[in-house]
């Protein structure tokens, strides 16, 4: 996966974004850009070619992922769900969960540690 945050600030104050333009797609790769962290949580922006993915695991905290484009599925306690542009889904804390790209797939991730 790579991260293209980089270490300046992610985005300019006061400027309008579509968030689904912020990472492009790679062949076979996942990209992901970070937005914003911090100990209230973490935004962070991906791109997943087809047929990549995340793989199981858990998180401390609560985590919300919003679809930007393309077709997805959102494994979350071992059930799978399959998810489009437009729609939202919660990955409870400490609940394992995993991210397959069915076709090119972009997804804002928003972490809340509070």
């Amino acid at each position: 996966m790579t991260d293209n945050s980089g270490s300046k600030a992610a985005l300019d104050p006061g400027k309008a974004f579509k968030l689904k333009e912020l990472v492009p797609y790679a062949d076979g790769t996942v990209i992901s850009r970070t937005l914003k962290k911090d100990q209230s949580g973490t935004l962070t922006v991906f791109a997943f070619a087809e047929g990549e993915s995340l793989s199981e695991h858990k998180a401390p905290f609560d985590a919300f992922v919003q679809v930007l484009d393309g077709e997805g599925e959102i494994v979350v306690d071992g059930k799978p769900v399959a998810v489009t542009e437009g729609e939202i889904i919660l990955m409870p804390a400490n609940i394992t969960h995993a991210v397959n790209a069915r076709k090119p797939f972009k997804m804002l991730l928003m972490m809340i540690r509070g």
